[in-house]
């Protein structure tokens, strides 16, 4: 009798489950955002989850949880309902707060669905428009001038600027000062103030500073020259094979229906697959990222493995 009773359970839970993801969404869904409004993350998501709300035909709630390098808000959605209707929009710190944080309030592989990327695009290493520094030579040659004092910023401990930093003083042999914020309006804040010299910025959360003339950009991390910033040379060009770029995506809580996370993942391949969508993300300086749940987990746990390496190499130890 128990054995029956356990199948018939069994039958009613999958039942539920199937019922779930025909009438999902059937209410608004929370987003919660790793980073301060204005970010590279916050931008990106909102772009993308506007127009899912619009297929969905329910409002897609941003909710923004700065903090230890994102992991307040993976925090708060691993320990949600595992139901669809709280999401987590975060970037490749992703992948990092493993490696940074000795101990994390949730397991990054156990607790989350992996459900889509957005997009990719790289940092752009900016000044102040004031400032005498205007190529990667120079910037570098006046850190090893001022060997322990010249100030880079990040938007927070273990967060991709903050190794896109940590990377490039490796390959370049210099000392430079990390000063973490809570995010790029802080860090600029304090780049115009005159009491930080520069910034890995990402390309879309800095791209208005530096068309207003308040940033001069030095270069681009990625590969080759971005569109959106034509003029400016990568920083491969002056330091051969540099690359480092920044990504975004979804994430859901673990054991949500396999179901929910298909719908999900569709409709956000449909969005960035938009021409409205595509567009105004390429003007910010990205590249979508089209990947299925399974692509994406595999590129996480490839991102995982990568970042392990950068930050050992570093000599960043857990805090």
């Amino acid at each position: 009798m128990k054995k029956i009773f356990a199948v018939l359970a069994a039958i009613l839970a999958a039942s539920a489950l199937q019922a779930l993801a025909q009438g999902y969404p059937a209410r608004p869904v929370r987003t919660i955002i790793t980073f301060v409004p204005g970010t590279a993350t916050d931008i990106v998501g909102r772009v993308v989850m506007q127009k899912v709300s619009e297929y969905w035909g329910q409002p897609v709630i941003a909710e923004n949880r700065a903090g230890a390098g994102g992991s307040i808000a993976s925090a708060v959605v691993a320990k949600a309902a595992p139901d669809g209707y709280t999401l987590l929009i975060d970037s490749s710190a992703h992948a990092v707060s493993p490696w940074m944080y000795a101990k994390l309030p949730y397991d990054t592989l156990k607790d989350f669905v992996d459900v889509s990327p957005f997009a990719a695009q790289p940092n752009v290493l900016v000044v102040s428009s004031a400032s005498r520094i205007k190529t990667v030579a120079e910037f570098v040659a006046e850190a090893k001038a001022k060997a322990g004092q010249m100030t880079v910023g990040s938007a927070g401990i273990g967060t991709g600027t903050h190794l896109n930093l940590e990377k490039f003083k490796l390959a370049t042999a210099i000392d430079a000062v990390h000063v973490p914020y809570k995010g790029t309006p802080e860090v600029l804040t304090d780049i115009f103030g005159g009491r930080v010299t520069a910034y890995f910025g990402p390309i879309s959360a800095v791209l208005s500073a530096i068309r207003d003339g308040k940033l001069r950009a030095i270069a681009v991390s990625s590969a080759r020259r971005n569109n959106s910033l034509p003029e400016v040379p990568a920083i491969a060009e002056a330091v051969a094979g540099f690359e480092f770029t920044l990504w975004f995506g979804l994430w859901a809580p673990a054991a949500t229906p396999a179901d929910v996370v298909t719908k999900i993942s569709a409709d956000v391949r449909r969005a960035l697959e938009s021409a409205e969508v595509k567009e105004r993300l390429a003007r910010l300086g990205n590249d979508t990222m089209i990947m299925t749940p399974a692509e994406f987990s595999a590129f996480v746990r490839r991102e995982l493995a990568d970042y392990a390496k950068i930050i050992k190499a570093a000599g960043i130890k857990p805090q």
